[in-house]
């Protein structure tokens, strides 16, 4: 029986399992949101938030012991500088995990593991049919109808245009038909039907 046995093995050797824990901390550094398993996400939060008091710390000591779990020193960078600073004046408690259900296909409980003052960077979408001329203002709807109205102008004078072209890809169609069709007729002259000579009615009865 597993009593007093603290920690998950995740059906991982050890080197495995602390190999996976420190690219799962990598990733949460640089996107400071991952999605895991909850049973992941559980044995996660403690080594990330350590890590996290060690930003806070800032120290040539506190460094090197982050330097043991995070690699590479980008995001050792980025932890001193960025993160530790933003909880400078937190005691702890650094993460959250918010549960997403299970997932399709194993059935697996998911979570989000991500630092409690991350938001989502949303953007607004544009309204439709309202797009200003300079960098995706808003019309007016004086704008609206001018816009409108040189649509209307440009369509009118497209018009004649578009006939006359349409006139001209006719002409080149018609005298090739006349053309295809003269040299029939001319044959059908030049070739009239040959008569069969009439036998003599006479050369029948003396035969």
């Amino acid at each position: 029986m597993r009593h007093n046995v603290s920690g998950r093995k995740l059906g991982r050797t050890t080197a495995h399992r602390l190999a996976m824990f420190r690219n799962q901390l990598a990733d949460l550094v640089r996107e400071e949101r991952i999605i895991t398993t909850l049973p992941k996400a559980k044995e996660l939060r403690p080594i990330a938030e350590r890590v996290v008091t060690h930003g806070k710390r800032g120290s040539v000591q506190a460094r090197r012991l982050a330097g043991r779990l995070l690699t590479p020193r980008a995001l050792i960078k980025k932890l001193f500088d960025e993160i530790g600073p933003r909880f400078r004046e937190r005691a702890g408690g650094y993460l959250r995990i918010v549960k997403l259900g299970p997932r399709s296909g194993d059935g697996a409980e998911m979570a989000v593991l991500e630092f409690v003052d991350y938001q989502m960077k949303s953007t607004p979408a544009p309204e439709k049919g309202k797009k200003g001329a300079k960098g995706g203002e808003a019309a007016t709807p004086a704008e609206v109808e001018k816009g409108a109205a040189g649509r209307k102008k440009s369509a009118k004078e497209s018009e004649p245009e578009a006939q006359a072209a349409a006139l001209e890809k006719k002409k080149p169609k018609a005298a090739a038909k006349k053309a295809t069709a003269k040299p029939a007729k001319k044959k059908a002259e030049k070739s009239p039907a040959k008569k069969k000579p009439a036998k003599a009615k006479g050369a029948k009865k003396g035969s």
